[in-house]
């Protein structure tokens, strides 16, 4: 098993001056429909994680000092980059349960749907 949070606890914590780092591993393209706007997005697409493996995360990722949410479309693609991030051995990734399209529906749906 893995750590998850719902969608409405990562709103909680969007509201928060918490530290962490959303990661949105859906593709460029994805972004266009939905996108969350904060500070602590970070946009890694899941082909390149798939491409440069690790190498592709922000330094501030690969630190671990933070809690690395995992998000991507509908929570499919992040639940498996956050099971291989905790292969690569990181301690504090945490999957957001039914991803953007959960969030715009359940928190905020002014950021789009698709």
């Amino acid at each position: 098993m893995f750590p998850e949070i719902t969608v409405t606890e990562l709103g909680e914590k969007l509201k928060s001056d918490e530290k962490f780092i959303l990661l949105d591993v859906r593709e460029l393209s994805e972004l266009e429909y939905a996108k969350v706007t904060d500070s602590r997005l970070e946009v890694t697409p899941m082909s390149r994680l798939s491409r440069e493996g690790v190498a592709a995360l922000s330094e501030s990722a690969r630190s671990q000092e933070i809690p690395v949410y995992v998000m991507c479309h509908h929570g499919s693609r992040s639940v498996q980059v956050t099971m291989w991030l905790a292969q690569q051995g990181f301690k504090n990734v945490i999957n957001v349960s039914g991803g953007i399209d959960a969030y715009a529906r359940n928190v905020d749906s002014s950021i789009g749907f698709y």
